[in-house]
């Protein structure tokens, strides 16, 4: 077997040490510069690799291309490959051919990582053997490749990842949400975006499970436009005809009763609830009994980024929310938060329109930081008092001398980190930082 590998990120990598462990003459290509950490995992393994161009006559040598998911389909050499007649995958494709281990897939605009986490720390907490991948940690090649055989994949998986599958096909599979995103990769079509996140079950039979967002729009528009074969099993917030889990009041429902109640988890808002009945479908699918579900949901911690308590001063709770880069994922912040609120917002935006965000800045929020040079529209389209600075450091300061005991001081910037930060996970460990930095000052 000739595999050739178009790319060097994580999927990239973990694809050529899985072609090398299968036997396989393998070879990568990264037109840019590879990052030292997989550098250094392929000249361990002695696999062949080039960086800063492509040598094209070694893809069209190869038996099967495994492309990595950033590289579009519309990019001339994968094209080019195409039409020659190439196989060109992705590389959940490649890494779910030599496997038999059944695979929890969990795909959606928002709420993917959460929902991964919580799947695997309610499978892990109840002893169930499973492995984290895909777009969390290694990838899911890597964890075929090289690491101890478990009872279940748990897979973040992205849209991306899943335009390229042939017969990738998950026993259970999560589809969260649609809402727009990645639209410039779509032809900006949201009928091509949806598509893609429903490939996640083209593949299933009726021994599998398809675990969906029933209150979804976009999902409860398309569902029938699909042959689905699984075993349909949708959630939403309140009952609906069908749904498999549900919320009454602050319960966690399923036909057999309440499984836990969201009062007593560590998360926050309505799309956390969203993200906790997925979850609970998922364990419940894999076997995992409500006793354990209902203790795994009480010790599961937020994820970085996401709603991430980091501190607490003089009554005021501050709040990291730094992968809130859309103005979807800030309305579910905003609307989750029951505490007046300082919010630090901005950053590159990304044509946001802010009108669905209005209606809980007038009520709950008392004034807003603006990072970076991007205030204008907060200017514009707010009410309330906005302060604009340039340091994570002058947006903390600023947020302590506006908050009063009761109030939350909320990281959501609906807006891309690159102006000022390397990306959002150094936005939101600067803002941890700023506040503990704060905090011990205070207590010394």
């Amino acid at each position: 077997m000739n595999v050739a590998i178009l790319g060097a990120g994580e999927s990239g990598a973990g694809a050529a040490i899985l072609a090398a462990r299968l036997g396989g003459q393998v070879w990568l290509s990264d037109s840019g510069k590879i990052q030292e950490t997989y550098r250094e995992a392929l000249l361990s393994r002695n696999i062949p690799f080039e960086e800063g161009a492509h040598t094209k006559e070694k893809f069209f040598e190869a038996d099967i291309i495994v492309k990595s998911p950033g590289i579009p389909g519309t990019a001339p050499l994968v094209q080019e490959l195409r039409a020659a007649g190439k196989e060109v995958i992705s590389e959940i494709e490649f890494a779910s051919r030599y496997t038999d281990v059944p695979v929890l897939a969990i795909t959606g605009s928002n709420g993917k990582t959460t929902t991964t986490s919580l799947v695997y720390h309610l499978l892990r907490s109840a002893g169930v053997d499973a492995a984290l991948g895909g777009n969390i940690g290694n990838s899911f090649a890597w964890l075929v490749a090289e690491s101890p055989k478990p009872a279940y994949y748990v897979l973040e998986i992205s849209s991306f990842q899943l335009d390229d599958i042939r017969s990738f096909r998950p026993k259970i599979a999560l589809l969260l949400n649609i809402t727009p995103d990645h639209l410039d990769r779509y032809a900006y079509s949201m009928d091509l975006y949806a598509a893609a996140k429903f490939r996640i079950t083209e593949n299933q039979q009726a021994s599998d499970v398809f675990i969906y967002g029933q209150d979804d729009p976009e999902t409860a528009a398309r569902i029938g436009a699909y042959e689905l074969k699984a075993d349909l099993k949708p959630f939403a917030l309140s009952r609906k005809e069908g749904s498999a889990a549900w919320m009454e009041g602050q319960d966690l429902m399923t036909p057999a009763g309440k499984v836990a109640g969201f009062g007593d988890m560590q998360l926050i808002g309505r799309h956390n609830q969203l993200n906790a009945l997925a979850a609970v479908l998922a364990a419940q699918a894999c076997g995992v009994g409500e006793a354990d579900i209902e203790a795994g949901l009480k010790s599961f911690q937020p994820i970085a980024h996401r709603l991430e308590p980091v501190g607490e001063l003089d009554g005021v709770r501050y709040i990291n929310d730094s992968k809130a880069t859309n103005v979807d994922s800030v309305f579910f912040a905003l609307e989750g938060m029951t505490r007046p609120l300082v919010w630090l917002a901005g950053g590159v935006d990304k044509g946001n329109d802010y009108g669905p965000l209005q209606p809980f800045v007038k009520e709950k929020v008392k004034s807003i930081i603006v990072l970076g040079a991007y205030a204008e529209k907060f200017y514009r389209d707010f009410d309330k008092p906005v302060v604009q600075v340039s340091t994570m450091h002058d947006a903390v300061t600023e947020a302590r001398k506006r908050a009063v005991p009761g109030d939350v001081v909320l990281l959501s910037p609906a807006c891309a980190s690159f102006d000022l930060f390397r990306n959002y996970e150094d936005r939101g460990d600067q803002f941890r930082s700023a506040v503990q930095q704060m905090i011990q000052l205070e207590q010394r």
